[in-house]
């Protein structure tokens, strides 16, 4: 059995990715003391994230965000939920994008029995690969807008 050291230790564990996006979040937050300094801000990336998933052939998905406020909103929104858990969005009324995706799984894969998912070990190693893929892009995304704040503010630019 493997103990909650070792999966620190390792550079692939799922706690490992999750406490560096947490972490990444965490420093984008205390470095942007003005958030609403993002706004209208559009997100340089678009352009060059299309391009560099068609090399790598993987589907582009286009950035719903339209600047980079709503970028941070979301990136901070995603960390609260994994920190708090679903609860405490149902507590408050609102859904978030996790809540909206498990509620889109359907209630017989949440509440079915063992019997009507045959191949739980597929369907996890699937789901975990996914949310490792997610966080790797989420800890990027949040180091690129912590330095971009970092360089726009150091110049003055986003001070107009």
């Amino acid at each position: 059995m493997m103990q909650l050291s070792d999966a620190h230790c390792n550079k692939h564990s799922l706690l490992n990715v999750m406490n560096r996006f947490i972490a990444a979040a965490n420093n984008m937050d205390e470095t942007i003391m003005v958030p609403s300094l993002l706004r209208d801000v559009p997100l340089e990336e678009q352009d060059s994230q299309a391009s560099v998933s068609q090399n790598n052939n993987e589907p582009s998905f286009p950035s719903k965000q339209r600047d980079m406020y709503e970028h941070y909103l979301l990136l901070k929104s995603i960390k609260n939920d994994m920190e708090w858990g679903l609860l405490r969005r149902e507590m408050g009324g609102s859904a978030s994008f996790l809540e909206m995706a498990v509620k889109q799984e359907g209630p017989q894969q949440i509440n079915g029995d063992v019997e009507d998912c045959p191949d739980l070990e597929s369907e996890f190693h699937y789901h975990l690969h996914g949310l490792f893929g997610v966080l790797s892009k989420l800890t990027v995304q949040a180091d690129h807008l912590t330095n971009r704040y970092k360089r726009e503010i150091g110049g003055g630019s986003l001070l107009r």
